[in-house]
């Protein structure tokens, strides 16, 4: 493990460091964690008033892969709160005015990693294969900008590399008082962080690309993974291993220029908790309000079918239910969206409600009062997808007077993208985008 570099949270934290320079055999024989000793012999990271504080420094990242050899940055106990620092994407050069063509660069030059800078991976004590790790996401403080891109060309990435064939980088800043940002003049955008990849080791040994999520979590980008929800996520290896990063402040369902408004958090207040012996295939997502299984895959066809199963399955644990009750119940009060679709991995989440209520009531083909919809049908779940999503952006970029390349961006931000009826042969894809957007 790295040594740290002049991270200090505070003057507590300054006594408390100091302390251990000045009294090392006495700070030592009041803790055998090893941990607290790391801190001691300079090591990053520290306990802080019952939290574990791990900044986001060269020594705690990682630049665009996952690896289960990597070693921990910080080692908690189940039940330990940690608050984390993340970076900006390609271990913080995408900063508030750089170009396109630099980013281009930062991409072209680093093959097979993604652009992600993750923060850990943090031990969790305890944590086995077969277990389940528990991560309630309590606060997010994100840093007061962000940047959105597409890299099309050669590089062929986002739904519709070849439609928009220019690249285009747009800066944000996020007014945090207001919680919204300004995409253009007259056009704003909530601001709603969550952390596009929280995830865990895999099991297989070497060096992965951070882009392609899995049942290990990683870049899920599923935007309702925001402060006061929790994440469920298989453990494949001993201590679990726990990162973040890829932070976002916006984003559309389906992500679909390829990024977010892609951002970094200052802080990342994370409860971790040791669930034993209770298996999971796929990670699961929990709300005030809703319980969320998820389906990942690169066919969206074979992720909705995962999503299906993860559902009746957890319907089964949760109610008791057989598998053609559990299909029932899923296609009454299962409210079906898309994660996103450009990671390599095309994702699809199922909303359930705690509640019992209403049952789902139809998804709009036509405007309503509150959006602009469009919809499309295909026996091809990314092709309905594209068709869908392919007729919003044109419509606002018509007669909202966008450029191609905005539509195409505040598409990726603001888009709500849903499956409506789970037809036998036939996927309905229904894209809506808030008529709030615009401002007056």
């Amino acid at each position: 493990m790295a040594k740290r570099r002049d991270f200090l949270f505070g003057s507590a934290a300054a006594t408390a460091a100091a302390a251990a320079v000045l009294h090392p055999s006495k700070t030592k024989a009041q803790t055998n964690r090893e941990e607290m000793i790391a801190l001691q012999e300079g090591f990053v990271g520290q306990y802080q008033g019952g939290v574990y504080l791990l900044p986001a420094t060269d020594e705690t990242v990682q630049w665009g892969w996952f690896n289960n050899a990597e070693p921990p940055r910080a080692r908690i106990q189940s039940g330990d709160t940690v608050i984390m620092e993340t970076m900006m994407a390609s271990q913080n050069q995408v900063l508030p005015g750089v170009s396109i063509e630099e980013i281009t660069r930062l991409r072209v030059d680093h093959p097979g990693r993604g652009p992600h800078t993750i923060t850990g991976p943090i031990f969790v004590e305890g944590a086995e294969p077969g277990d389940v790790l528990k991560v309630k996401i309590n606060r997010i403080v994100p840093r007061t900008y962000g940047c959105n891109w597409n890299l099309p060309g050669e590089l062929g990435l986002g739904q519709f590399p070849q439609l928009f064939p220019e690249p285009q980088a747009k800066h944000f800043f996020l007014d945090m008082a207001r919680g919204k940002t300004e995409f253009l003049p007259g056009i704003e955008l909530p601001v709603r962080p969550f952390p596009g990849i929280l995830g865990v080791a895999r099991a297989e040994s070497g060096q992965y690309s951070t882009v392609p999520p899995g049942p290990f979590g990683g870049n899920m980008d599923c935007r309702e993974m925001v402060a006061g929800t929790t994440v469920y996520i298989p453990v494949f290896v001993e201590g679990a291993l726990l990162w973040s990063g890829d932070s976002h402040a916006v984003q559309g369902n389906g992500e679909i220029n390829l990024t977010a408004v892609e951002s970094a958090f200052n802080e990342l207040n994370l409860t971790v908790e040791v669930i034993k012996n209770k298996p999971l295939t796929w990670p699961r997502i929990e709300s005030d309000t809703h319980w969320m299984t998820v389906g990942y895959d690169r066919d969206m066809n074979t992720a909705i079918r995962i999503m299906e199963e993860e559902t009746v399955k957890f319907l089964a644990e949760w109610k008791g239910m057989n598998s053609s009750d559990a299909r029932r119940y899923m296609n009454t009060y299962g409210d079906f969206r898309v994660a996103e679709v450009v990671n390599q991995l095309k994702g699809v989440y199922c909303m359930l409600p705690k509640t019992d209520g209403p049952a789902m009531a139809p998804l709009p083909m036509m405007d309503t009062r509150t959006d602009f919809v469009t919809h499309a049908v295909n026996a091809d779940a990314m092709e309905a997808m594209n068709q869908a999503a392919l007729a919003l952006i044109e419509r606002i970029q018509d007669e909202k007077g966008l450029a191609a390349l905005d539509a195409y961006s505040l598409a990726s931000l603001a888009l709500d993208a849903r499956i409506g009826r789970l037809d036998s042969g036939a996927y309905h894809v229904h894209c809506l985008m808030p008529k709030s957007t615009w401002v007056a």
